[in-house]
């Protein structure tokens, strides 16, 4: 089969090759790929600068759909034919992928594989988030920065399901647009002087309740700085490329909560497992997602599709933040 090997790390180090296609495990169900997802975490990974690292040569990649052609004994869920989502460690941008059963979810037959690829992590971490671990509750402000992103979007239309108001910030006025047709009530563009006096302002001077956070660095330290009382504030990624450091003092005299989420955690990647009720508990996650998206609920947003061997070509736009929504591989 085909599939992107990095043979040393960088984007450059990186080519289309043929492979062995992956063995079939006993719990495994092995997926010809239609779509890929394609993720700045992925390019993170291709760099050698996730905190996921993969020695080369790897194939990246985290989120795919596609059709079940083989199952392992152990498999009781799935049978050849049957349309799946999965999420997977590494090794979804190729042609074919063997994913375990625990990691692989029913697609309903009007979701497309294209829409299915946005789930595994992009809105399950926005739902585990906000619903798992912030408790956002309805009437609370959520504030999301880079709202234009696959993160952003999918967290401006889960916490607007969960019945916040949705204060969205971003670089300009096009991705604040987008940002609104998927639910958004208040635009921020903090390119013209920041976001903290506009939250504020939105907020009656109270403060976002929940902060939803891919974008580290100054934002997350300006963020700090417009959270309401006893608000929460999820660091989600570093794409403005800086780890912030948490000033402990404005977190003693605010009472902020500072929520970390790692859904790798909770699909059993991890070091340490979870509990086995976890994983019921994430297929009851996924199957409530796919039926908003199936209902018209969720709109997830592909920017671009690609074949795979334009991969580069999508990894660099999105490097250059020119990317509303996700962009996709065709394998």
């Amino acid at each position: 089969m085909k599939a992107v090997v990095v043979t040393q790390f960088g984007l450059n180090n990186a080519q289309i090759s043929e492979v062995t296609a992956p063995i079939l495990t006993e719990d495994g169900v092995r997926i010809r790929v239609q779509s890929s997802g394609v993720s700045f975490a992925n390019l993170l990974v291709i760099e050698g600068k996730h905190q996921n690292r993969w020695e080369p040569p790897f194939t990246p990649g985290t989120e795919i759909a596609g059709v079940v052609e083989e199952c392992g004994p152990a498999v009781t869920l799935f049978q050849p034919g049957d349309r799946v989502v999965a999420g997977v460690r590494t090794g979804g941008f190729a042609q074919e992928v063997v994913a375990p059963q625990r990691n692989v979810f029913a697609l309903p037959a009007s979701v497309s594989f294209d829409a299915a690829v946005h789930f595994p992590t992009i809105y399950a971490t926005a739902y585990g988030a906000l619903k798992w671990r912030a408790q956002l509750q309805a009437q609370e402000t959520l504030l999301v920065h880079g709202a234009a992103g696959g993160s952003g979007l999918a967290a401006i239309e889960i916490g607007k399901k969960l019945g916040a108001r949705v204060i969205a910030s971003s670089s300009t006025d096009a991705k604040l647009r987008v940002a609104e047709e998927h639910g958004a009530d208040v635009l921020i563009n903090y390119k013209q002087g920041g976001f903290r006096e506009a939250v504020l302002a939105a907020t009656d001077g109270r403060g976002a309740d929940v902060i939803f956070d891919p974008v580290g660095g100054g934002t997350f330290d300006e963020s700090l700085r417009c959270i309401a009382p006893d608000g929460r504030i999820i660091p989600m990624g570093f794409a403005g490329g800086t780890i912030p450091t948490v000033p402990a003092n404005i977190v003693l005299v605010k009472n902020v909560t500072i929520i970390g989420i790692y859904w790798g955690y909770y699909m059993g990647w991890a070091r340490q497992s979870p509990p086995p009720a976890m994983e019921q508990k994430v297929r009851e996650a996924f199957s409530e997602l796919l039926g908003w998206v199936a209902a018209g609920e969720l709109r997830p947003r592909t920017h671009q599709a690609y074949a795979l061997a334009d991969f580069k070509e999508a990894l660099s736009a999105l490097s250059a933040q020119s990317v509303i929504g996700r962009s996709v591989l065709h394998p």
